[in-house]
C-alpha cells in the first residue's frame, strides 16, 4: 500500500521527501518505485520538512513503529500529521505521537494490494478518523486519489474492515474452494476457473444492477433442501472445512438473504442433525 499510495501521490504532485524501510534495499527499491523520496533506513532523527507522515505497516508493528518514532523524532513532531493506513486499527494506537504535539489519524482505501501493479482508487472508499488537522489532511489525500472520504467512529473500525474480509479474502477462498471441488470432479484448474469464475461475475452483476434479492439463486434460495443434503453428503468425502464452510454459509445465506430467516435456519440445523445421526458420522 505504501508504493502504490507515494506513486500516486507523487504523480498528483504531492511532495515525496523520504522513503523509510526496514533495509537499505526495502527503501532504495521504494523510492525507485514512487519515483521520489529519500531512501533512508529505519526512522531518521530528522524528518527534513515532511508535514505528513504515513505509516503503510503491517498492523502488527503499527505501535512499535508509532513508538520508535516518538524515540527518534519526539522533538520534531510538533504540528506534524501521522497517519496510518490499517483498515482494522484506529488512530488511539498512535497516542505516543499525539503526546509529542502530532495530530494523528488513520486512512484506509477499501481496495486490496497484491504487490503487483497499482490498483485504480477512483471511487474507492477511504475510512478516515482521527484527530481534525489528521483527518482533513486524510480527506485531501482521498479526493486528490478521486476516493471517497468516509467518517467512522474509531470503536467501529474492526467491523468495516471484517466487510472488507468477506467481500475479498473470503470471497477468494470460497471461489478457490469451488475450483477444488471441480478439480476434485476431474476438470483441470483452468477450467474450473473459468466455469466458475462466469458464473460468480454474473451473480456480481445481478447483485449491482438488480439487488441481494433477485440475484440470489441456488437451492437454498428454492427452499431444494433435498439437493442440499445431498451436497453435503458428496462434501464428507473432501477434508472437513469444506463441508463445514457449506454449511456455515448456508446459514449466513439464510440469515442475509432470506425473507423469513428463522424458518429457514430451522431446516439447515434438521438437516445437520439428520447428518449427525448418520452411520458414516457416527463411525468418523
Amino acid at each position: 500500500m505504501g508504493r502504490a499510495l507515494g506513486r500516486l501521490l507523487r504523480e498528483a504532485g504531492w511532495r515525496v521527501v523520504l522513503v523509510a524501510a526496514r533495509s537499505e534495499a526495502g527503501g532504495r527499491s521504494g523510492a525507485k518505485f514512487i519515483g521520489g523520496g529519500r531512501a533512508v533506513t529505519g526512522i531518521p532523527a530528522s524528518l527534513i520538512g515532511a508535514g505528513v507522515i504515513l505509516l503503510t505497516v503491517p498492523d502488527d508493528v503499527v505501535g512499535s513503529v508509532a513508538c520508535e518514532l516518538a524515540d527518534r523524532c519526539g522533538g520534531e513532531l510538533r504540528g506534524r500529521v501521522v497517519l496510518h493506513t490499517s483498515g482494522a486499527l484506529d488512530s488511539s494506537v498512535l497516542q505516543v505521537l499525539r503526546a509529542h504535539g502530532a495530530a494523528i489519524g488513520s486512512m484506509h482505501p477499501m481496495q486490496t494490494f497484491s504487490g503487483v501493479g497499482i490498483p485504480p482508487l477512483a471511487g474507492k472508499v477511504f475510512a478516515i478518523e482521527g484527530d481534525d488537522a489528521a483527518v482533513r489532511v486524510a480527506r485531501r489525500i482521498a479526493r486528490t486519489l478521486d476516493g471517497v472520504p468516509l467518517g467512522i467512529c474509531p470503536g467501529q473500525k474492526p467491523l468495516y474492515h471484517a466487510a472488507g474480509v468477506f467481500a475479498a479474502g473470503m470471497c477468494l477462498a470460497l471461489e478457490e474452494a469451488g475450483v477444488q471441488v471441480l478439480m476434485n470432479v476431474g476438470l483441470k484448474r483452468r477450467e474450473a476457473q473459468r466455469a466458475l469464475l462466469s458464473l460468480t461475475r454474473q451473480m456480481l452483476e445481478h447483485y449491482e444492477k438488480l439487488g441481494p434479492q433477485k440475484a440470489w439463486t441456488g437451492p437454498l434460495a428454492r427452499g431444494d433442501f433435498r439437493v442440499m443434503t445431498a451436497h453435503e453428503e458428496a462434501l464428507r468425502g473432501l477434508q472437513p472445512e469444506f463441508l463445514e464452510a457449506y454449511r456455515a454459509m448456508n446459514r449466513l445465506g439464510a440469515r442475509v438473504l432470506a425473507r423469513e430467516p428463522e424458518p429457514t435456519l430451522r431446516e439447515l440445523s434438521a438437516i445437520a442433525n439428520e447428518e449427525k445421526n448418520h452411520p458414516k458420522i457416527k463411525g468418523a
